[in-house]
């Protein structure tokens, strides 16, 4: 439920509602990142677009929240309250993201090094609000053990459930089967994608995985279909595992940080009604309508994923020789560089 209509406008003791001191800001930061990704690319040329933009947004985000912090620690008050909510609410988080999702992006950190820059984000931020102790420290150790024993478990219940399979030929059958499903290369994809999506409302993305992928990949590599278009295509339908009733991750989520029941707003002191398992499952709809649409996507215009191939150097067969080196040792084995040789 959205917040009542007293709470959803904020007015400082004057009676201002402080948007200029925050699109001021704004544009500030925005000149700030203009001008320092600018002098950053005069020495890093070959940075692609995609880069280029989460270094840019990088640095406004952090010219924001500097300014925020020279105008609070040493009083200037040339920034409303309502800018500095927004800086000191909204940036802490997105560096958090930044520091999972954006340095793996930038190729900065490994997917196991970015979780780790994630953890001690996360830490950092708490001793900064005054919100760390040992004991929830102790509580996210444990839960994070938990859960990955829980994952551990999962993985070694496919590979086993997996090689049972093959060893009954069951791999042999679903090939087969999919191989012979009316409409080719289109009905093959067509029928995966669906029963992607269905499995979907009962397994999670581990299960899927490490079970339905390796059953699928060698039809499609049989039926010549680029393998990492058709991974993608998967990844994109299996995210939709996530958000889908009744056992998706998000949802409980979602129902371990909404209330469950009715509470007093501290604005306003209204009483506010609690959000429903209902509600987040009907809340969840729109996602997995916008999941459906880019899966569509994906099959509709294959280019989106491959058009790595078109960057990629074109060799002529033709001109291709091979030569043998003249270097031998007293074996008569080749001692140095003795092979086929690319010219």
């Amino acid at each position: 439920p959205a917040l009542p209509p007293e709470a959803r406008g904020f007015v400082d003791a004057r009676g201002h509602r402080g948007l200029r001191s925050l699109v001021v800001l704004t544009l500030i930061a925005a000149a700030v990142a203009y001008w320092g990704s600018d002098y950053y690319f005069r020495s890093h040329t070959d940075v692609p677009v995609d880069e280029r933009v989460v270094i840019v947004l990088l640095i406004w985000g952090a010219a924001a929240l500097a300014m925020a912090m020279v105008n609070r620690f040493l009083r200037l008050k040339l920034l409303s309250p309502l800018a500095e909510r927004v800086v000191f609410v909204m940036i802490p988080p997105l560096a958090l993201i930044f520091l999972v999702l954006g340095t793996i992006f930038i190729g900065v950190a490994t997917p196991t090094e970015g979780g780790a820059m994630g953890a001690i984000g996360a830490l950092i931020m708490a001793v900064s609000r005054g919100r760390f102790s040992m004991k929830q420290l102790r509580q996210a150790m444990e839960s994070t053990a938990r859960l990955s024993c829980f994952v551990v478990f999962i993985l070694v219940g496919s590979t086993i459930f997996s090689l049972s399979f093959r060893g009954i030929n069951g791999d042999i059958w679903v090939e087969q089967l999919l191989l012979h499903v009316p409409g080719g290369e289109i009905g093959f994809l067509i029928v995966v994608s669906l029963m992607t999506f269905f499995l979907a409302f009962f397994l999670d993305f581990f299960e899927l995985a490490f079970i339905i992928v390796p059953l699928l990949g060698p039809v499609a590599d049989k039926m010549g279909i680029d393998l990492i278009w058709f991974g993608v295509l998967l990844a994109v339908n299996m995210q939709t595992s996530f958000v889908h009733p009744p056992f998706g991750f998000a949802l409980f989520y979602l129902r371990s940080v909404a209330p469950k029941e009715d509470y007093r707003d501290r604005v306003t002191g209204k009483l506010i009604a609690k959000v429903t398992t209902a509600q987040i499952y009907w809340g969840s709809i729109p996602f997995i309508i916008i999941q459906i649409l880019m899966v569509a996507a994906v099959l509709a215009f294959p280019g989106m994923v491959t058009h790595y191939k078109s960057d990629a150097p074109t060799v002529d067969p033709a001109s291709v020789t091979f030569g043998q080196d003249s270097a031998y040792g007293q074996d008569g084995y080749g001692a140095g560089d003795a092979g086929a040789a690319f010219q």
